[in-house]
């Protein structure tokens, strides 16, 4: 099974890859791995996913579908999400610092050996200390990239749409007044950049929340990027938990990776969320804490226990009164995949 996580770690980004779970009957648990159109792993040679594969073209979200009869979990993979900040500034701090605490993988570009060096006291991942425009010519950019201009001036915040607007993006924000954002476009448009993605553009950058202080203001630029991030959908393995899978070839550790893979109502985490368990009741990742989280732990450890099941689907109803009792006040239900994963 660790051939399956290498070949994600190992596959090329920019192709559309979607991972495939059976849920039911004499299949469950085999598991396949789709590059755009074409089958690139699976789990048996013969089995299901030999007999007649899905198409993957039509599979638009990460959910269950049934194939054949049979219920098939298809994740659509996305990349780590990496947050680019145009400038180190005091709202800057503010992004940086939200942005690590979700999860991002938060680059900064300041030309400004100070305020480069506050960006990096501040938690970002990578700051590039050099012009923006050699900055940016080191970042590809691509569909999980969220790029945010929060610099000095509009001649800076200028130089910076320039270079991104032409880049694959997810997102892209210019901090700044109605007028000072209207200059900057309009000399966009000028140039000949394209008035579709100039348009798409969040400007004055955040939700409106009425945001007056530099943290009021990173919190509505944050809320704003988790809005559309969330939109564009999420799903596949964050960088830590296939990590933790490949490093079972070295530890010789089963882990039990834990998958939502329906959600009804008001559950904390989306479909595809993952969170791996340790043999020693540790764990990576999360499904949504509390009671939820920590009853499929429990699950999960009497599996590596006992050895007994490879693969289970857990239903977790948050609705009702047992529930109320039991601390579960956000509502909802899921499903949650339990595969034990080892070395062999």
């Amino acid at each position: 099974m660790l051939e399956f996580y290498k070949a994600i770690k190992e596959g090329d980004p920019k192709k559309r890859r979607v991972a495939m779970t059976l849920t039911d009957g004499a299949y469950l648990g085999e598991k396949a791995l789709f590059f755009d159109k074409e089958l690139v792993w699976c789990s048996k040679e013969d089995g299901f996913f030999s007999c007649g594969q899905p198409l993957v073209e039509e599979i638009k979200d990460s959910g269950i579908v049934v194939v054949n009869g049979s219920s098939v979990f298809c994740d659509v993979l996305s990349n780590d999400k990496r947050l680019v900040v145009c400038g180190g500034g005091h709202v800057s701090i503010l992004v940086i610092r939200i942005g690590q605490l979700l999860g991002f993988e938060v680059w900064v570009l300041e030309d400004r050996p100070k305020f480069a060096d506050d960006a990096r006291r501040a938690g970002a991942t990578q700051v590039i200390c050099s012009s923006f425009e050699e900055g940016l010519d080191q970042i590809k950019g691509d569909k999980d990239t969220f790029f945010v201009i929060v610099t000095r001036g509009h001649r800076w915040d200028q130089t910076c749409l320039e270079r991104i607007a032409i880049k694959e993006h997810g997102y892209i924000g210019m901090i700044g007044s109605r007028r000072r954002v209207s200059k900057v476009k309009e000399a966009m448009i000028e140039k000949g950049l394209p008035i579709q993605v100039i348009n798409q553009i969040h400007a004055p950058i955040g939700l409106d929340i009425g945001a007056r202080t530099p943290e009021e203001i990173g919190v509505a630029i944050m809320a704003q990027i988790i809005q559309v991030k969330n939109k564009i959908g999420s799903g596949g393995f964050p960088k830590e938990i296939l990590e933790e899978m490949l490093a079972i070839a070295d530890s010789g550790e089963e882990r039990v990776l834990a998958t939502i893979v329906t959600r009804k109502g008001s559950a904390p985490r989306e479909i595809g969320a993952k969170m791996a368990v340790r043999p020693d009741g540790t764990s990576i990742g999360t499904i949504g804490g509390g009671c939820v989280e920590a009853g499929i732990v429990t699950e999960a450890l009497s599996m590596l226990r006992t050895g007994e099941e490879l693969v289970k689907l857990c239903h977790v109803d948050m609705t009702g009164e047992f529930a109320e009792e039991d601390g579960m006040v956000c509502g909802g239900a899921i499903d949650v995949l339990l595969e034990k994963v080892c070395g062999g």
